[in-house]
């Protein structure tokens, strides 16, 4: 297995082209795996992820609004890197649910607000479930969406193949939506491995492939056990070609992992990560005929 360095300071070179980092850092079973076993006092796990990365997902905003107090904490413990960059998920009443009140959305919106004024809020990601196809119905709830969280930048995530189809992939550059590059479990209709870009944002979320019960629309709250799935160096050569293919062109890219059982989505983002820290990278190849589309705009 290969081994990596954990000092915080070998893994924050002078400037990254794409910033890499784990989904989520407030795992318990990371405990003696990732972070020190027992938690020294003083030890905060998102300080630890701030020190050795650049970004991270925050998996809460999914099930919950962030306290004000909660979100001075999250700025508080990740100012050890002035680079870094949070990218919030959408709650699941706005995605799942499909409810977008002006109380709720108001609440969520404000929650949010202290992350942006800072200038630490790369993105708002929405992650739709895999039922969720590109109908017209779909398409027009997916605009308002946009339309209801427009003082963010919105990503989403589309799990069906149904939303790689050129009407789909248009209707997103039209509304300024990222298109979230995904890999996924395999399933009847699963979108495959791309690389699209539809927006200013780049963006790669890697999920692994052992995930039971994924295409449940409410999957999300299941718990991570057991080794998890760790992407071998071939895999990531591959997804690296398609993120290289992407940031070409993007105004900034992210990459995530969220395959955190067994920590896998921590010593997996770290190796992409240093792959794009290295003085020479492969060439960007660029035949794409949507990254062709965006550059000549």
């Amino acid at each position: 297995m290969t081994q990596y360095s954990l000092d915080p300071v070998s893994l924050l070179p002078a400037s990254t082209p794409v910033l890499v980092g784990p989904s989520g850092w407030n795992f318990p079973h990371w405990e003696g795996v990732i972070y020190p076993a027992g938690r020294r006092k003083g030890f905060h796990a998102l300080e630890f992820i701030a020190e050795r990365f650049d970004t991270v997902e925050i998996p809460a905003s999914f099930e919950s609004y962030p306290r004000p107090e909660v979100v001075k904490y999250w700025l508080d413990k990740s100012a050890c890197n002035p680079r870094f960059q949070f990218v919030a998920r959408l709650h699941r009443q706005f995605t799942h649910e499909r409810r977008l009140d002006v109380p709720s959305v108001e609440a969520f919106c404000a929650a949010l607000r202290p992350l942006r004024r800072a200038g630490k809020l790369g993105a708002v990601l929405m992650t739709f479930p895999w039922s969720f196809r590109f109908t017209q119905e779909n398409r027009d709830y997916l605009i308002e969406v946009r339309r209801t969280f427009a003082e963010f930048p919105l990503v989403a995530e589309l799990r069906h193949e149904s939303w790689a189809c050129p009407e789909a992939i248009g209707t997103l550059i039209d509304h300024r939506v990222g298109f979230a590059n995904i890999d996924q479990p395999e399933h009847v209709r699963a979108m495959g491995p791309t690389a699209h870009l539809t927006s200013a944002i780049g963006y790669t979320r890697l999920h692994g492939k052992q995930r039971p019960d994924w295409y449940v629309d409410f999957d999300e709250r299941l718990p991570s056990r057991g080794p998890g799935y760790r992407y071998s160096v071939a895999e990531l050569d591959q997804w690296q070609v398609r993120v290289q293919d992407v940031a070409a062109f993007a105004d900034r890219s992210f990459v995530f992992f969220t395959n955190d059982a067994g920590g896998q989505s921590f010593w997996n983002a770290l190796a992409m990560k240093q792959r794009f820290a290295l003085p020479k990278r492969q060439p960007v190849r660029t035949e794409g005929p949507l990254l062709r589309h965006l550059a000549m705009a």
